[in-house]
């Protein structure tokens, strides 16, 4: 059984406005809903999904969106930004020039370890950076969706490397090269660049070092978690018991309806393991993908209780446009 990590599997992080989030990754960034489903953890909340059409893992930022969640403090020991890939470096100057249309706050073009990037905020000062595929090899990237208002030769069609900033730099960087088996890409003064799978943007994590910024605190405009890809259940259970064998304390095995899940924590930071299997058109044709309630079928009987608990808005796509 091959347990191999593939790459990174998807970014989970924290909104305190469901529809606000949502304008903001369909409409300004382009991306598709491919899922408006529940937090499974707590069923009064919703969870969502933007990908590339139709969520090829390696390409899914999510949101549990909580009105009543506290604002997060940015911070050291914790995911710092989430890489968004684009084809080339012309999309970078495209979204740019979108982005000062919007009034999203961004900081221009710049360079990370030999990147084009362009680093943003949402409104609620989650921090993400474009980064240009120009020149990368190792993970491809998924497909952009047929109806988002960006080009397609621009669109954002994948993640790209995450980083995440810690004072116990050594420990933690040791313990993604020799347990997770992630290898050393390039090093920089206080930050290193590693990759795992297929590497290229898909497969990277940047790993930065600071022991003089206060403990980032949880809340909307962080990081929940991040995500790293296996193949299958099977691979999800043989890192189970290579957990249990190390004596981490781990979730076990959960059924996620849209892949598994395996859930430890890394210091500060919850990474949770991901199987490609079986994806999000498991309980929705390709074409309505995200337009309703999509509840995994233990929760199908308390459908009208959710419903009334949770805030309606409407996702259908206006196909007239098209």
């Amino acid at each position: 059984m091959d347990k191999s990590l593939l790459g990174i599997h998807h970014v989970t992080a924290v909104t305190d406005d469901v529809v606000r989030n949502y304008e903001f990754f369909t409409n300004i960034l382009g991306m598709r809903l491919v899922k408006k489903t529940i937090n499974q953890d707590d069923i009064q909340t919703y969870h969502t999904y933007y990908a590339d059409h139709i969520g090829t893992p390696g390409t899914t930022m999510t949101f549990f969106a909580n009105e009543h969640s506290q604002a997060g403090k940015h911070g050291t020991n914790s995911v710092t930004r989430t890489g968004l890939r684009v084809p080339n470096d012309e999309a970078l100057q495209y979204y740019m020039e979108r982005f000062d249309q919007y009034n999203v706050k961004h900081a221009g073009i710049q360079e990370v370890f030999g990147k084009k990037v362009l680093p943003f905020e949402e409104p609620d000062g989650q921090r993400y950076q474009l980064v240009s595929d120009v020149d990368n090899e190792g993970m491809a990237p998924g497909e952009g969706w047929e109806l988002s208002p960006v080009p397609n030769e621009y669109v954002i069609y994948g993640l790209g490397p995450v980083e995440i900033t810690v004072s116990y730099f050594e420990k933690f960087k040791d313990h993604l090269l020799d347990f997770y088996g992630f290898e050393i890409v390039a090093e920089e003064k206080d930050a290193v660049l590693l990759e795992v799978g297929e590497g290229g943007n898909g497969g990277q994590i940047i790993l930065r070092h600071d022991e003089e910024s206060p403990v980032a605190e949880p809340g909307n405009g962080e990081v929940h978690h991040i995500a790293l890809r296996v193949e299958n259940r099977e691979a999800l259970k043989a890192w189970e018991k290579l957990y249990s064998q190390n004596l981490f304390h781990h979730s076990g095995f959960i059924e996620r309806h849209y892949f598994g899940a395996l859930y430890v924590r890394v210091g500060h930071v919850l990474f949770e393991l991901s199987s490609d299997d079986p994806g999000f058109t498991i309980d929705e044709p390709y074409e309505t993908l995200g337009e309703s309630l999509a509840l995994p079928a233990e929760f199908e009987a308390q459908r009208k209780e959710i419903e009334q608990k949770i805030r309606p808005f409407d996702t259908t796509v206006d196909r007239t446009k098209q």
